[in-house]
């Protein structure tokens, strides 16, 4: 133990309770699974901007454990009887980080910001014809036609992108970062403890007034349990796990699952799930720019792909993955695998001729990869292998932390000039499910879609079809219809499905089931 905590302090910079009057707090310590470098939930949707944006701002509507849709920042939403008016009604009370109440001044403002900037809620964004307010707690949302998401997709994509803030940051252009981080959420950013490379920490929002009904995922009542949250950055996942052993931090943010075996007995821990729907392994393509702006060379690898390679390489242990060539994933209601037949072993001959076919076997590509996520860096080298084996000539393999990866790969320069042509990635699957929800498979040609921005109007013109489609039957058609179209077109290739254990100490409890990891109602003795 004692050589464990001499490593953390030469990496933390400190011991966990400094202070006298921080160990009178009940503080809780998580290694997060990579370090935030973007804060504003309209400029990225990885995980950990989402895990960020979860704690300090709270949305209208929070989706439930069972993915539904629940008032949460709202008391009330009535809607007229030709279904074209909305009116919201916000809860009483509720006040900003800074003490300043929430009114609709600020919901309104943020509503305008999100819906010029968040792609997955593009088609509801669409529907609106105007957001009017009628007084500080009362505002109304009318639609050009009915339209039956509303409710499920007002708190933004992955329900977090909606949080509520200030006027003065909603205010900000769409595309420019805020850089001030202050919502009315149960948990409040602390600047003053901020410690980039080592240190995000969140304090409890004592003037949050949580719901009375049980939490939920991301409704109900949001109680912070505790008084101080503490994300420490250890980008050594065997460090952070020797930590979490002797008992220095408390919860692991998706470890390592070769790691997680290694504490499977161990009666002080807890090998636990939190997302409700298994996750989705990836890599997508830049399209750009060349080579993968040409349909051949995307072809050429999803060809070449063997997902059990993947998995075996990032995951490991097979009691946690499984193929799955499902765009919407492996599960109700959309689970088809239809189109896929041909691309579920590798065919590495086809791939080489495609290749050649392509014209682009000497163009370069830059994959940009998380070397501290080590799934992430298996697949990466695993990518940069068989690009080799099937005529790609001239592979920039340039690794980096996870944070920085996420905010490079909203770039759109050439890849010589700061851009890319290739990452890998893993996404929980509760926003995956669904054509309506999915950004992966958003392929719209205005460029505002999903990092990649792949783009195919015969996909876009089912997906309209399938968003206002009312008879269950012609969905699931359009369902079928679209994934074989998809497997045509390839907005990206699918690696596997698995699930994500988290590790957290035993006299830890509450972890809530959610679709973002999230830090309310958890208590620890």
């Amino acid at each position: 133990m004692g050589l464990t905590r001499t490593l953390m302090a030469s990496l933390l910079g400190a011991t966990i309770l400094a202070t006298p009057a921080l160990a009178q707090q009940k503080t809780l310590i998580v290694v997060p699974h990579a370090e935030p470098k973007v804060f504003d939930p309209h400029q990225s949707g990885v995980n950990i901007t989402t895990m960020h944006s979860a704690m300090i701002y709270d949305q209208l509507f929070g989706w439930d454990e069972k993915m539904t849709a629940q008032p949460q920042a709202a008391e009330s939403v009535t809607v007229s009887p030709d279904k074209l008016v909305y009116t919201f009604k916000l809860r009483p009370g509720q006040v900003f980080h800074d003490g300043t109440p929430v009114t609709t001044k600020d919901v309104i403002a943020t509503l305008n910001r999100m819906l010029k900037r968040d792609t997955q809620i593009a088609k509801l964004a669409e529907a609106i014809a105007g957001i009017e307010r009628v007084d500080d707690q009362t505002f109304t949302v009318k639609l050009k036609e009915p339209f039956g998401f509303v409710t499920h997709l007002i708190g933004g994509s992955n329900n977090v992108a909606g949080g509520i803030m200030r006027e003065k940051e909603a205010m900000t252009d769409p595309f420019t970062p805020i850089n001030e981080y202050i919502g009315s959420g149960p948990y409040k950013f602390s600047r003053a403890d901020w410690a980039p490379g080592s240190k995000v920490v969140y304090l409890k929002h004592d003037a949050y007034k949580p719901r009375s009904e049980p939490a939920s995922a991301m409704s109900g009542g949001k109680v912070a349990r505790m008084d101080r949250v503490e994300w420490r950055i250890i980008p050594d996942s065997s460090v952070a796990m020797a930590a979490l052993r002797a008992g220095e931090i408390d919860f692991l943010d998706a470890p390592p699952i070769d790691l997680v075996n290694t504490v499977a007995t161990n009666p002080d821990i807890v090998v636990g799930e939190v997302w409700p729907i298994e996750n989705q392994g990836v890599f997508r393509m830049n399209q750009i720019h060349p080579p993968f702006n040409n349909l051949k060379a995307r072809l050429a690898v999803a060809y070449a792909v063997n997902q059990i390679d993947y998995m075996t390489a990032g995951i490991g242990d097979k009691r946690y993955w499984r193929e799955c060539y499902a765009y919407w994933l492996c599960s109700p209601p959309n689970g088809t695998e239809a189109g896929s037949e041909a691309f579920r072993k590798p065919d590495l001959e086809k791939s080489r001729q495609l290749v050649k076919e392509s014209g682009v076997a000497d163009a370069p590509i830059v994959i940009i990869g998380g070397s501290d996520i080590p799934m992430y860096n298996a697949w990466s080298l695993l990518t940069a292998e068989t690009l080799k084996k099937i005529g790609f000539t001239k592979i920039d393999l340039q690794l980096s932390d996870w944070g920085s990866v996420a905010a490079r790969r909203a770039k759109k320069d050439p890849p010589t000039q700061g851009g890319w042509n290739m990452f890998h990635t893993s996404a929980n699957g509760a926003q995956l499910t669904s054509p309506m929800t999915s950004p992966s498979t958003i392929m719209t040609c205005d460029g505002r879609n999903f990092v990649g921005w792949p783009c195919d109007e015969v996909v876009e013109k089912m997906r309209d079809q399938y968003i206002k489609e009312t008879d269950p039957k012609r969905q699931q058609e359009l369902v079928e219809a679209m994934h074989k179209r998809l497997w045509e077109v390839i907005p990206y290739v699918p690696l596997g499905q698995f699930k994500q254990p988290f590790l957290w100490r035993k006299n830890v409890s509450g972890v809530l089931r959610a679709n973002t990891l999230v830090f309310w109602n958890i208590t620890k003795s």
